[in-house]
């Protein structure tokens, strides 16, 4: 697909209602509600603290689909995605009705919704889902895995958010997005299977590069059978791991979400229109630079001592997520990027009250040569 059709079609049906980083089940009732896929809607399952858990599925085809969002509660971005992609399908597009017709998707927009509603990674018994995958101790993870084997897709989507932290390789660039074909033995081969992931990642990859040159990753593909992924990939169902990252100043990852957007849509038109995905053409697929922990939020650099670097802890906060400053390494980090600088100029930094900054510690603003700095975002 061309890049400015996709543009188009984000811009015609992107979910306006749906903004930020905070969401939540309630963000997303009246939309579950409406009468474009209501008649889709199912309940698979509850939560730890008895939230419904939701599924939605359309589309009439052989080619079979299943996606999930929010597994970690607080990775949002591709659940803000997914309902972008839902008002895509449902509108009179005719490349939408070619999908439809093709595929049949089950999307379930956030698996933990408790993790979702307190904006933790956890559930709330504080089991991370994605390593429950052979345990199945949650009653999460048996909603997942029961409608993995009621719907037995033909392709996994496993969406996730990842942190600001991460670069596409050893550069200063960050990995706005990220994925990849998970393993499925121990000795990480690259089996039928895998090829067919990796074959999808890199008709994504080719898009994305034409608008985020050089920001795009994949993951170690060390195997861990407890990981959802690793586990779907392993009953040889091809497997992709999507993980919404960080651009220039895009904290609330609204320019992200548009980059997941394009990027379920062009894996779920290939599938569509391909016959039969082989895995031939995987290749590609191996030259996408391996994610490496480059960056910082923040960095004082040209301090009277050491570098500062900072990130920012998320917390939910009436309602929000409030960003704060949290100092993280005071160290030489001349190793590292930042997506924001501060020349210290060699003076001294200190806390408000005129005290040394130290790790761990949260600071809102520093002081160098009496002149003050926010670290807030703004």
């Amino acid at each position: 697909m061309q890049e400015r059709q996709l543009k188009t079609l984000f811009k015609s049906y992107k979910e306006t209602s749906l903004f930020g980083r905070y969401i939540y089940t309630d963000s997303i009732l009246n939309l579950l509600k409406s009468n474009s896929v209501k008649s889709h809607v199912s309940t698979i399952g509850k939560s730890v603290n008895q939230e419904d858990i939701y599924s939605i599925t359309i589309g009439s085809g052989s080619k079979k689909i299943l996606m999930w969002s929010q597994m970690h509660g607080n990775e949002s971005t591709t659940t803000k995605a997914i309902f972008d992609l839902l008002n895509t399908l449902m509108a009179s597009e005719q490349v939408s009705k070619f999908i439809l017709e093709a595929c049949t998707l089950c999307i379930i927009p956030i698996l933990n919704p408790d993790g979702a509603k307190a904006y933790t990674r956890l559930n709330a018994n504080n089991i991370d889902l994605n390593r429950d995958a052979q345990e199945l101790s949650q009653p999460e993870s048996k909603a997942l895995k029961q409608v993995f084997n009621e719907f037995k897709p033909d392709y996994c989507f496993n969406l996730h958010d990842q942190r600001t932290i991460y670069s596409a390789g050893n550069t200063n660039n960050p990995a706005t997005v990220s994925f990849l074909a998970p393993a499925q033995d121990a000795d990480c081969t690259i089996t039928d299977t895998r090829k067919v992931a990796m074959e999808i990642v890199s008709v994504m990859n080719s898009n994305l590069q034409q608008q985020i040159p050089d920001q795009v990753g994949v993951y170690d593909d060390a195997f861990n059978i407890n990981c959802v992924g690793d586990t779907f990939q392993s009953l040889d169902t091809p497997t992709i791991l999507f993980e919404a990252g960080h651009f220039q100043k895009d904290y609330d990852r609204e320019i992200t979400r548009e980059y997941i957007f394009q990027s379920l849509f062009i894996a779920i038109h290939y599938i569509a229109k391909q016959l039969h995905i082989t895995g031939e053409h995987y290749k590609d697929y191996l030259k996408i630079p391996e994610n490496q922990k480059m960056f910082y939020d923040i960095i004082i650099r040209n301090t009277l001592n050491r570098d500062i670097g900072i990130l920012y802890k998320e917390v939910l906060k009436n309602g929000s997520i409030d960003f704060v400053p949290t100092i993280k390494k005071i160290s030489n980090l001349n190793a590292c990027f930042a997506h924001k600088e501060i020349d210290a100029r060699g003076f001294e930094v200190l806390t408000g009250d005129g005290n040394v900054l130290l790790e761990e510690s949260e600071n809102d603003f520093v002081f160098i040569n009496n002149e003050n700095f926010s670290l807030k975002l703004k």
